[in-house]
C-alpha cells in the first residue's frame, strides 16, 4: 500500500486566502462591468416569482420575459429619477446654512470660553467639523451608485439577457439536480433567502422611512422626503445603514433649531429603528440573512472596498452568493456554514453520532476524505 500523503491544513487556508485577494482584486478593476452584471442578478432574482406565477398560469413566453423586465425597469429608472433629484438637492443644501453655522460656532466659543477651555483649542476643533462636510461625503455616496445606474444601456442590456434565459436556466438547474445535489440546494437556498431579504428590507425599509418623514416634518426639518428615502436606501446597508441615514437630518435639526431639535430627531429615529428593524423585522426575516454580525460586518467592508457604494447595499445578497457558491455546496462544508452563520450544527445532522460516540471511526473517516 501506498501512503496518501495530505498538504498542511495551513498551507491550503494560505493558498485559499492567497486566491481571495487576487480574485477580489480582479474583481476591483473591473468593478464597472461586474456592478451592474451583479445588480441585474439580484434584481432578476428578486423578480423570478413573478416569471414562475405567469409560467403556472400558462402564460406565453414573451409575456414571461416583458412582465419581469418591466417591473425591473420601472424599479431601476425610479432609483435613477430619485437619485438625480437628491444630488441636484443635497448641492445646494450647505451653503444655504452658513450664517446658522456661524452663529453655533459663537455659541460653542462662548461656552468654551466660560468653561475655561482655549480659544485656540476650541477653534481647531471647530475648524477640524465642517457640516458641509457630511453633505458632501453623503453626495459622494449617491454621485457613485448614480454613476453605477447611469450605464442603463449596459443593466438594461444583461436584465433583457437573463430574463431570456431564466426559464432555460431553470430548467438546467433541474435537471444537474441528479448530479449536483448540493450546489442546486445551495443556488436555490441563495435565491430563496435573497427574494426574502430585500422584500423584508423593503417593506420594513418603507415603513421605517415613512415614519422617519412624518416625525421631520412635525420637527420642521427641510426636506423630510429627501431624507426618508436616504433612509430607505440605507436599510440595505448593514449596521452602520442606520447612521448614515441620521447623520444628516440630526445636523439639519441641530442648524434649523438648535440642540433640542437635534435630539429630538435622534431620539426618534433610535425609538423607530428599535422598534421596527430590532424587534419586528427579524421575526419575519427569521434567518434568511444566515451571516453572523462580524461576518455581516466585514461583508460591508469588503464589498464596499471592492464595488464601492453599490457593494455597500449589496453586501448581503453578494455574501449569500459567496457562501452557496464555496460553503452550501461542499459537503463537508458544515463547520464553515455554522462559523459563519454564528450557529453551531443541529446535534443530529448526519453523523454526529459516529462522531461523538466512536473515536476510532472519526479517525478512519477523516483518513478516507481526500
Amino acid at each position: 500500500m501506498t501512503e496518501q500523503r495530505t498538504l498542511p491544513r495551513a498551507f491550503i487556508v494560505l493558498v485559499c486566502a492567497a486566491g481571495a485577494v487576487i480574485t477580489l482584486a480582479g474583481v476591483r478593476e473591473v468593478a464597472s462591468i461586474i456592478g451592474p452584471l451583479l445588480l441585474a442578478l439580484v434584481l432578476v432574482v428578486a423578480v423570478s416569482p413573478v416569471r414562475t406565477m405567469l409560467q403556472r398560469r400558462g402564460a406565453p413566453g414573451w409575456l414571461l420575459v416583458a412582465v419581469p423586465l418591466t417591473i425591473v425597469l420601472l424599479v431601476l429608472l425610479g432609483m435613477v429619477a430619485i437619485l438625480t433629484v437628491s444630488v441636484a438637492q443635497l448641492a445646494g443644501l450647505a451653503p444655504a446654512y452658513t450664517s446658522q453655522f456661524n452663529e453655533l460656532v459663537l455659541e460653542a466659543q462662548e461656552l468654551a470660553a466660560r468653561l475655561g477651555v482655549g480659544t485656540g483649542q476650541i477653534n481647531q476643533a471647530i475648524r477640524s467639523f465642517d457640516p458641509g462636510r457630511i453633505f458632501s461625503l453623503l453626495q459622494g455616496f449617491i454621485t457613485g451608485l448614480l454613476a453605477v445606474f447611469s450605464s442603463l444601456i449596459l443593466i438594461i442590456v444583461l436584465l433583457l439577457a437573463m430574463c431570456l434565459d431564466a426559464q432555460a436556466f431553470s430548467r438546467i438547474l433541474s435537471s444537474g439536480a441528479s448530479h449536483r445535489p448540493k450546489l442546486i440546494d445551495a443556488l436555490a437556498d441563495f435565491a430563496r433567502n435573497t427574494r426574502r431579504y430585500l422584500v423584508v428590507s423593503t417593506i420594513f425599509g418603507i415603513i421605517c422611512s415613512a415614519l422617519d418623514v412624518a416625525v421631520l416634518w412635525l420637527l420642521g426639518v427641510p426636506l423630510p422626503l429627501l431624507w426618508g428615502v436616504l433612509a430607505l436606501i440605507t436599510n440595505y446597508i448593514p449596521n452602520i445603514g442606520f447612521v448614515l441615514g441620521l447623520l444628516p437630518p440630526a445636523l439639519l435639526g441641530l442648524l434649523e433649531g438648535g440642540l433640542q431639535a437635534m435630539f429630538s430627531v435622534i431620539v426618534a429615529y433610535m425609538a423607530i429603528n428599535f422598534v421596527v428593524q430590532s424587534l419586528v423585522q427579524p421575526k419575519y426575516l427569521g434567518d434568511a440573512v444566515g451571516l453572523s454580525t462580524t461576518v455581516t460586518f466585514l461583508s460591508l467592508i469588503v464589498w464596499t472596498f471592492v464595488l464601492g457604494p453599490l457593494g455597500a447595499l449589496l453586501a448581503i445578497p453578494l455574501s449569500l452568493l459567496t457562501r452557496a457558491l464555496l460553503i452550501d455546496s461542499d459537503p463537508h462544508g458544515e463547520w464553515a456554514a455554522a462559523l459563519i452563520s454564528g450557529k453551531a450544527p443541529p446535534d443530529d445532522s448526519p453523523g454526529s453520532e459516529s462522531r461523538t460516540m466512536n473515536p476510532e471511526s472519526r479517525t478512519v473517516n477523516s483518513e478516507a476524505v481526500p
